[in-house]
C-alpha cells in the first residue's frame, strides 16, 4: 500500500503571475482573490488539497517585490519568511525569455534557500510550444531547479502533473486537516477579501492599492440568512467619491458582485451593507496596517 504524504507548498512569484488562480484551480474552489491589478494578495492564505495519496497545504504568499510602505514591508516579510518554513517552493513565472529586475530579485532570494524549488511556467496557453521551451532554457541557466513544470492555471492544463511533482517533495505524514477542509481562513476574512476583489475589479487603477476592507459584523439569523456589514477604507476623500459613485452606483455594483460570491461560498442568502471611510495614508501607518488585519506574526 502506498504511503500517505503531507506537507507545505509555498506559491511565490512576482505580483500578477497567477499564483492565486493556480491555487484556486488546484483545490477546485475559489478562496484567494484574483484581479488584473498587482499585489492583490496581502496575507498568507492557507488552503488544503487532499486526495487518497497526499495532502498539500498551499501557502499563497503576497508577491515578493521591493517594499514602498509599511504595508509593502509586511507583505514582503510574510512572503520571504514562508520560504524556509515549507517542504517545497513553487516559483511561478510567465513564459518569457526576458528575466526582469523583479525575477532577478527573487532569484537572489532563492539562491540562499535550501528548500527544493519547482519552476512553474504559467500561462503556457498564451504562447507557442517552442516559446515555452526557450523560456525553460533561459531560467534553467539561472538556478538549479528541483523540477520544471509548464502549466496553464486558467485552463487547468498540466495541473495534475504539477500535483504529482509536489507530492515527490512531501514527507510521509498524517493528514493535518480533515479531507473536507479547503482553507484555514476565517469566513469573515474570506468575505472581506471577496469584497476587496470586487472593488479591485471595478475601480480605476489609482485607487485599489489604497483600499482595505473590514467586516464590522457578520451574524446569522434563525432562518439561515447572513447579515454582513463591511467598511471599505480608502486613503483620500476623492477616492471615497469614486468608490461610492454617482448616486451610489459603484458601491452598489461592488456590493452586488461580492454578495453573489459570498452567498455561493456560504451556501446561504446574504444581506450585505457596505460603507466607505477615509483613513489618510493608512498604508504608511504601522497601527492601521495591523488594525486592518495585516499582522506580521513572527
Amino acid at each position: 500500500m502506498e504511503k500517505f504524504h503531507s506537507g507545505f507548498a509555498a506559491l511565490i512569484g512576482r505580483p500578477n503571475v497567477g499564483k492565486s488562480t493556480l491555487m484556486n484551480r488546484m483545490i477546485g474552489q475559489k478562496i484567494a482573490i484574483t484581479s488584473s491589478k498587482p499585489q492583490t494578495t496581502r496575507n498568507r492564505i492557507q488552503t488544503v488539497y487532499t486526495d487518497s495519496r497526499c495532502q498539500v497545504i498551499f501557502l499563497d504568499t503576497p508577491g515578493i517585490h521591493r517594499a514602498k510602505n509599511k504595508l509593502g514591508e509586511y507583505m514582503v516579510n510574510v512572503a520571504e519568511r514562508t520560504l524556509s518554513e515549507v517542504d517545497v517552493i513553487l516559483w511561478l513565472v510567465e513564459p518569457s525569455t526576458y528575466i526582469g529586475a523583479g525575477e532577478q530579485h527573487i532569484i537572489g532570494r532563492l539562491k540562499g534557500v535550501k528548500t527544493p524549488v519547482v519552476l512553474v511556467i504559467n500561462k503556457v496557453d498564451t504562447v507557442k510550444k517552442e516559446d515555452v521551451l526557450t523560456a525553460i532554457e533561459t531560467y534553467r541557466k539561472e538556478l538549479d531547479f528541483a523540477d520544471i513544470v509548464p502549466v496553464s492555471a486558467l485552463k487547468g492544463e498540466n495541473t495534475a502533473e504539477l500535483l504529482r511533482v509536489i507530492q515527490k517533495y512531501l514527507p510521509e505524514g498524517p493528514m493535518y486537516y480533515d479531507e473536507d477542509t479547503v482553507t484555514d481562513q476565517p469566513m469573515r476574512q474570506i468575505a472581506a477579501e471577496l469584497i476587496r476583489e470586487k472593488a479591485l475589479r471595478s475601480l480605476s487603477d489609482e485607487i485599489p492599492h489604497g483600499i482595505a476592507v473590514l467586516i464590522d459584523s457578520m451574524k446569522e439569523r434563525e432562518n439561515g440568512l447572513f447579515d454582513i456589514e463591511a467598511t471599505i477604507v480608502c486613503e483620500r476623500d476623492s477616492h471615497k467619491g469614486i468608490i461610492i459613485g454617482k448616486q451610489g452606483a459603484m458601491l452598489k455594483k461592488i456590493g452586488s458582485a461580492a454578495r453573489y460570491e459570498i452567498e455561493a461560498l456560504l451556501g446561504a442568502r446574504v444581506n450585505l451593507k457596505l460603507w466607505v471611510k477615509v483613513r489618510k495614508e493608512w498604508r504608511d501607518s504601522e497601527l492601521y496596517v495591523r488594525n486592518y488585519g495585516y499582522r506580521d506574526e513572527k
